[in-house]
């Protein structure tokens, strides 16, 4: 009998040095008892040496360490030489700060590898079985309760809670409330929202339907309750805040913990293998907690007076100057104790539902007590970074920037350039952040991967990418631009959301789900707290009220470029098809005039 053998092939084993083992030189000799029995074998434990563990644990520690290091540093190395080069100022407390983004690099590191092996087997484990188990009114309510889990283990949570101290409470008493006074309460309706958008996501998936009729009545709420909001002047110091909320939500817990329910549930159902399985929840969740956030504003003008708030505020201000301040107060033991309280009752709540609903033991229980214990100690790390090196840096940058136009106290030799030249610089500044920040994003590459196979090359990834970091770029231009000139963050939104609405109206579903769902990667752990750090700064420096919006218009600008796109791709896909069909139709016309 022939075989046939690929040339190839022989030539690779030929050309491999092979040494032939004998499986008995690997195992131990067999030892007998007095009576004759083989005695059983007793492994001894490994011994290894200091060099053994470093080669054991460098490639697997390296791997995630330089992963985290590309998101940081490019982005920390722009904003120092942009300040000593551009603006002729010195970094202030650089080895602060330093240090500050090295524990971020190293809490980020800890907190996605204890997210992969800690969170996320609960998240697949229960999304694969729940839906089998128990009926949908208990899916739904787990999907919410998970919501709003997830929303509090957010690492941007806790940037978002500690911008509260810098708000002027005369000047804007019903923010200052929010992030100070409500700040549980704030958060939670935060969890709400995405709690919420978790349901109306699984039972999108569930049925199939359409991502454009949750869009249109998700948003006339929101804009509607805005404008009430924007009448009221102390209410609309919120409007900035409750929209920069939406994007802080969609970050790297929610996101692949809210999917891989909301995805298994669908796949349960038969509805998993839709190529827009998985789109469409992001976006849910960056718009329902504006509405949650709009709605507790309104709910805490009708309970209390903003003279109320500033006595209020005045009185613990008295009082926290008067008394010492506890130990989980202050860093690092405020960080030890939000990092429990982010991950723990999550974790909790997640055991509870395998234990009790699902009646099923976790696999590898080891591997995921280890990732939860990296996890905790890399939010505990992140948060402490986050105090000292990225909004320490962010802040410090967008107070300067202002001085490349302005004359500011503090900066010799302000405005440093030309008006209309320091203007432009501030705008440059602002807009290669954004596309920088994004170009760098991993979430943005896995999407754009997922784009293209889905779009069979129509939508290529690099397109997709290109289009959502200009759009960030943009949106966080206009967003600097609000702050410069004070302009009403209403005029912003309404426009651009209208804009999107219509793009959305006129454009095919895969393009809807992929740009709505878009602006959701690019709001990262490292872009967000920089952003609004960066933000504040700059508002503080220019005197305004607050620093929000930055990260609302970065969240409108990527949807409206990818729409737009979108919808050059398809009616260039559709030139390219008619020509394609013509071509044909002739080359037919001409074989059979040849034949006749």
């Amino acid at each position: 009998m022939t075989e046939h053998i690929r040339f190839g092939d022989v030539m690779r084993e030929v050309g491999i040095d092979q040494t032939v083992v004998s499986y008995n030189d690997l195992t131990p000799k067999p030892e007998y008892d007095a009576e004759g029995r083989v005695k059983p074998y007793v492994a001894r434990n490994l011994r290894l040496a200091p060099g053994d563990v470093y080669n054991l644990l460098s490639p697997y520690v390296g791997a995630r360490f330089w992963d985290q290091v590309r998101s940081v540093l490019p982005l920390a190395v722009y904003l120092v030489l942009f300040q000593i080069l551009i603006l002729r100022q010195t970094v202030t407390d650089s080895w602060v700060i330093t240090a500050g983004m090295g524990a971020v690099i190293v809490g980020l590191m800890l907190f996605m590898e204890g997210l992969k092996l800690g969170l996320m087997p609960f998240a697949g484990e229960i999304g694969d079985r729940l839906p089998k188990r128990s009926p949908l009114p208990v899916v739904l309510l787990i999907a919410f309760l998970l919501g709003i889990g997830v929303t509090f283990a957010e690492p941007a949570i806790g940037a978002l809670q500690a911008v509260g101290a810098g708000v002027d409470v005369s000047r804007a008493p019903y923010l200052y409330a929010l992030l100070n006074q409500w700040t549980g309460t704030l958060v939670l309706m935060v969890g709400i929202g995405v709690g919420a958008a978790a349901v109306l996501g699984t039972v999108r998936f569930l049925y199939g339907w359409s991502l454009k009729p949750f869009i249109y009545a998700a948003l006339v709420p929101t804009l509607a309750l805005s404008v009430y909001c924007w009448r009221d002047p102390h209410l609309a110091a919120i409007l900035g805040l409750a929209w920069d909320c939406g994007a802080v939500t969609t970050g790297p817990v929610t996101v692949p913990l809210v999917l891989s329910l909301g995805i298994g549930i669908a796949s349960a159902g038969g509805k998993g293998g839709s190529s827009l399985s998985g789109f469409g929840i992001v976006t849910l969740a960056s718009l329902f907690p504006v509405l949650a956030v709009l709605g507790l504003g309104v709910y805490l003008s009708a309970v209390t007076s903003p003279e109320a708030v500033i006595h209020l505020a005045q009185t613990a201000s008295a009082q926290s100057g008067a008394a010492q301040p506890a130990w989980f107060e202050t860093t690092p033991g405020a960080e030890i104790i939000g990092g429990f309280r982010a991950i723990v009752p999550l974790v909790i709540f997640l055991f509870l539902v395998m234990r009790l609903v699902l009646r099923t033991r976790l696999h590898d229980a080891g591997i995921v007590a280890y990732g939860l214990v990296l996890a905790v100690a890399g939010m505990i790390v992140f948060n402490i970074g986050l105090s000292y090196g990225l909004a320490k840096l962010g802040g410090q940058s967008g107070s300067l920037v202002p001085a490349a136009f302005l004359s500011l106290e503090g900066v010799r030799g302000s405005p440093l350039y030309m008006a209309e030249l320091g203007l432009v610089i501030a705008m440059a500044f602002a807009w290669i952040l954004g596309f920088g920040a994004t170009l760098a994003e991993p979430a943005l590459n896995a999407l754009g991967i997922t784009v293209e196979n889905l779009t069979q090359g129509a939508f290529r990834k690099t397109t997709l990418i290109y289009a959502v970091s200009i759009g960030v770029g943009f949106g966080i231009l206009t967003g600097v631009l609000r702050i410069i000139y004070d302009i009403e963050i209403l005029y912003l939104v309404l426009p651009g959301y209208v804009l999107a609405m219509a793009l959305t109206a006129v454009s095919s579903e895969e393009f809807v789900n992929v740009a709505w769902d878009s602006a959701g990667v690019t709001t990262g752990p490292v872009t967000v707290p920089l952003v609004l750090a960066m933000g504040l700064g700059f508002g503080g420096a220019l005197g305004a009220v607050d620093g929000f919006g930055i990260l609302a218009m970065a969240s409108i600008g990527p949807i409206v470029s990818v729409l737009l796109t979108g919808v050059w791709v398809s009616r260039r896909h559709r030139r390219r098809m008619a020509a394609e069909t013509t071509n044909a139709q002739l080359v037919l016309a001409k074989a059979e005039g040849i034949e006749g």
